[in-house]
C-alpha cells in the first residue's frame, strides 16, 4: 500500500483536532471540579515567552487547514483569531475539520510536487509539497497541539499519553 497525502493530511489532522477537543473537555470538566473559571487555563502558558493556550489552539488550526488547502491547492479560510472562550475554541476546531473534509481528494494530486510558498514578516518560505508536508507542517502541528498538552498537564489536568495519541 502506497500512502497518499490527501490519507496522511486527512488522517492525521482528524486525529490532532480530535485530540484538541478532547483536551479542552477535560480541561473543562478540571476547572469545574476544582471551582475555577477554564478562562485561568485559556490564558495559562509554560514560559513568559510563549503563547497562551488559547493561541496554541488557533495556531494548531491555521497548521491544520493551511496543511490540507496548500497542498490541494485550495484557497485558505481566513479565521480571525478572536475566540476567547471553550466554546468558540471547539467551534474553531469544528470549522477548521469541516474545511478539511471539503476538500475533494483529487485536488491532492501532484501534491507532492506542488510548490508551497509561505509567506512571513521577514521572508517567503519555499517548499515542494513533500518537503512542506514532512519537514514543515507536520511538526508544527504537532507542536502546537504537543503545547496544549503541556499547558493544561502543568496546571494540573490529568491527560495522558493515551490522551494524547487519541483513539484508534
Amino acid at each position: 500500500m502506497t500512502l497518499s497525502v490527501q490519507q496522511t493530511v486527512k488522517t492525521t489532522v482528524r486525529r490532532s483536532l480530535a485530540t484538541l477537543d478532547m483536551m479542552l473537555d477535560k480541561a473543562a470538566a478540571f476547572a469545574t471540579t476544582k471551582g475555577f473559571d477554564v478562562g485561568v487555563l485559556l490564558g495559562s502558558r509554560l514560559a513568559p515567552d510563549m503563547f497562551p493556550l488559547t493561541r496554541q489552539v488557533q495556531l494548531a488550526s491555521d497548521t491544520a487547514k493551511g496543511m490540507a488547502g496548500r497542498l490541494a491547492g485550495q484557497t485558505l479560510p481566513v479565521f480571525e483569531d478572536v475566540e476567547t472562550t471553550l466554546p468558540e475554541l471547539k467551534e474553531r476546531i469544528a470549522r477548521t475539520m469541516a474545511f478539511v473534509d471539503s476538500i475533494d481528494a483529487a485536488a491532492y494530486d501532484g501534491a507532492e510536487q506542488r510548490e508551497i510558498r509561505i509567506p512571513t514578516r521577514a521572508e517567503v518560505l519555499e517548499f515542494r509539497g513533500d518537503e512542506y508536508l514532512l519537514a514543515f507542517a507536520l511538526p508544527n502541528l504537532y507542536f502546537h497541539v504537543t503545547a496544549v498538552y503541556m499547558i493544561l498537564r502543568h496546571n494540573g489536568v490529568e491527560l495522558g499519553k493515551r490522551d494524547f495519541l487519541g483513539a484508534r
